[in-house]
């Protein structure tokens, strides 16, 4: 009885010091817990809109450290490493007693390390808290460690640690930092050659390193193929296979692309690792091989910025904003995307758009290039001479400027800016000046982003889309009026689409303007298809002038090889609405046959009739033709003075007939908002908007 007693109480003590320790250990393990904070410093990354990787930044120590998780590699990979470094990883509690066990065993009994007895976990402890020199107290604390980090994290949790820290030689860390510079590929699909050199550098990186010691790189990748478990892993005969594959033999450069927009980033969420943008990789990495390639033509000094963006949804998915971020002679650092320059011709599709839309003008009409003079302002041509007698689709196709003007002067400066604000754009006039006729030629500023903004208009039936700033910015669609009404857009598509593309340049389906600007400061050339826009800019940063410096002969090739090189296919221009028709000459009305301004710059009319006024529907009235019910009725039109005969146009429609009667009827082809135009035989007009209900 004295015997059992003794046990018993043996017994309880055993359980109170176990306890005892146990406490202790977990206080110890509360009170000095492993930094697991240290490893969330990683690099940031800017990624493009499918979650490609366009940039990293080196961290604070200047490492290439990009964050893995097990679902950013391959399965194969997982399968290896874990069959090479640690074979019992998911049955251990971060030490392995049996690889413990074994390495002990075979330290005595060949008085030498023969293998080792690190898990992941102890190398994860290892990394995430580094130390210097191979201690026996270094190695306990290594052991404490594993077993905290497995009391906190899942195993799949130290497998992401792992696979981000682990050390691949130089400033590289982490399997994808590694995959990107050896293979230049992520690692989510690796040949079992690429997964071997992965598993075997971590050991030895500087000394297994394959851009400086090939040869042993070599040799760490066959010991990792030659291991059973290995074998076993990837599969019959794929080890041997393996071993006859090359091994990279240089390493490159991470993906540094669009740096202004990276940057851009950064400075706007300094504290986010992961910055996604709208660029497309493909179109990006596209548009800045087209700008080295241009860079080196156009010689010193210059740069050139690029925008290409989707004309639908507003997004940016490709932007250039210099010729080379790191060229200090030609200003690489500032983003000329963002720079107020002024435009030249580019403008002059909105000025004729809007004359389109008044009915003042058609294609085929007859306008004159001579020698004008506008209450002092007298425009030139870029080439200092004249055409003579030619049609609107020719003025504006041939980029000729007192045409332009004309038409400006008719249609109103004020009421194109007005136009601009539907696109959410507003050109910055000259310090204490009100829109004038200068602003066709140019003689405004505006960023390369705003004009591709005003451009995503002529590329969707009129309605523009905001443009984002590829990074935080939201594009979409802008839902207010139109900037400019379908058929006018169609008119301004169809003449522009019928430019001669530059020498060398293959037709592409695309519209396109040039524009120079005055004293040859700026090159331009905006292009479209039914669905992306790209603007190109060619100026030098300090806004000197650049002799021969032109839109048509320096950004126009640089717009087509960007098309060609954006990896973007063609989209066909959209199709004319109801009604977009190029009239022939001799069937236009009398009024559009000629655009003519007398001395005072007015369209030429009779004195004797008053001008045209619709009397009915009036400005801004809704009318009920049973567009809800679906069976719309017609509208009667009426008006009041001009001479007859009349041209009534709906929507820049014209409507079948002549008539010398000041009634007319007019089928809508749908409900909303509609323009209605008349224009009498002297080429007066008038316009009143209304809501077909």
């Amino acid at each position: 009885m004295k015997r059992w007693h003794k046990i018993a109480i043996g017994s309880a003590a055993g359980i109170v010091l176990a306890g005892a320790v146990l406490f202790a250990l977990d206080a110890a393990d509360k009170a000095y817990p492993p930094p697991l904070d240290r490893a969330n410093a990683v690099s940031a990354e800017v990624l493009d809109a499918d979650g490609q990787l366009l940039r990293a930044f080196a961290t604070s120590e200047g490492r290439w450290r990009l964050k893995t998780a097990v679902s950013d590699v391959d399965p194969q990979f997982l399968r290896m490493l874990i069959a090479y470094e640690d074979q019992r990883f998911y049955d251990h509690g971060g030490v392995d007693p049996w690889a413990l066990g074994r390495a002990a065993m075979q330290l005595v009994g060949n008085g030498r390390i023969v293998s080792g007895a690190s898990t992941l976990s102890m190398q994860v402890a290892r990394l995430i808290e580094p130390r210097e020199g191979r201690s026996l107290s270094a190695k306990l604390l290594q052991l404490v460690r594993a077993v905290q980090i497995e009391r906190r994290l899942s195993k799949e949790q130290i497998l992401d640690l792992y696979l981000t820290h682990a050390p691949y030689g130089g400033n590289l860390e982490g399997v994808r930092a590694a995959s990107l510079a050896y293979f230049g590929k992520e690692p989510r699909r690796l040949t079992v050659a690429e997964a071997a050199l992965l598993v075997a550098l971590p050991q030895l990186p500087e000394r297994r390193r394959p851009d400086r010691n090939l040869k042993a790189a070599e040799a760490a990748r066959k010991r990792v193929l030659d291991r059973v478990a290995v074998a076993e892993a990837v599969g019959d005969g794929e080890a041997e296979r393996a071993e006859g594959v090359a091994v990279p033999s240089r390493r490159m450069q991470l993906p540094a692309l669009a740096a202004h927009v990276a940057e851009a980033a950064l400075r706007k969420e300094p504290d986010v690792l992961k910055h996604q943008t709208t660029l497309k990789k493909q179109v990006q990495q596209g548009l800045e091989s087209v700008a080295r390639a241009a860079a080196m033509k156009l010689g010193p000094k210059l740069s050139l910025a690029m925008v290409m963006a989707d004309a639908q949804t507003g997004a940016i998915v490709g932007e250039v904003g210099s010729a080379d971020y790191f060229d200090a002679s030609r200003s690489g650092w500032i983003d000329m995307t963002r720079v107020n320059r002024s435009p030249g011709s580019t403008l002059k599709p909105f000025i004729y758009g809007l004359a389109f839309e008044q009915g003042l003008v058609s294609q085929e009409t007859i306008i004159e290039d001579r020698p004008a003079d506008f209450f002092g302002y007298r425009p030139r041509n870029f080439d200092m001479s004249y055409q003579g007698d030619v049609t609107v689709r020719e003025a504006l196709q041939l980029s000729l400027n007192v045409p332009a003007v004309k038409l400006l002067d008719a249609v109103g400066p004020s009421r194109l800016m007005v136009r601009f604000r539907r696109a959410e754009v507003r050109p910055v006039l000259p310090p204490n000046e009100t829109p004038g006729l200068a602003i066709g030629l140019g003689g405004v500023g505006i960023t390369l982003k705003d004009l591709v903004q005003l451009y995503t208009a002529l590329a969707n039936r009129g309605q523009p889309a905001r443009l984002g700033d590829g990074v935080t910015g939201a594009p979409g669609k802008l839902n207010g009026e139109p900037l400019l009404e379908p058929v006018a857009v169609w008119n301004v598509a169809d003449i522009l689409s019928g430019v001669i593309p530059p020498a060398g340049a293959p037709q592409r389906g695309i519209a396109y303007k040039t524009g120079t600007s005055y004293g040859y400061r700026d090159a331009w050339s905006v292009g479209y298809d039914g669905r992306y826009v790209l603007g190109v800019w060619v100026g030098r940063p300090d806004n000197s002038a650049v002799p021969g410096l032109t839109g048509y002969g320096t950004a126009a090739p640089i717009l087509f090889e960007g098309f060609a090189k954006s990896g973007i296919a063609t989209t066909p221009l959209p199709r004319p609405p109801a009604g977009a028709v190029r009239i022939a000459q001799s069937e236009l009305p009398i009024s559009q046959r000629r655009f003519a301004l007398n001395a005072n710059g007015l369209l030429v009319a009779s004195g004797r009739e008053a001008a045209p006024q619709i009397i009915y529907p009036p400005e801004g009235a809704h009318v009920d033709l049973g567009a809800g019910a679906g069976n719309l009725s017609p509208l009667m039109l009426k008006l009041q003075g001009g001479r007859a005969p009349f041209r009534w146009l709906a929507n820049g429609k014209p409507l079948p007939d002549l008539s010398r009667r000041r009634t007319q009827q007019w089928l809508p082809d749908g409900g909303g908002y509609s323009k209605l135009t008349v224009i009498d035989s002297a080429g007066r007009a008038a316009s009143v908007g209304v809501f077909i209900d």
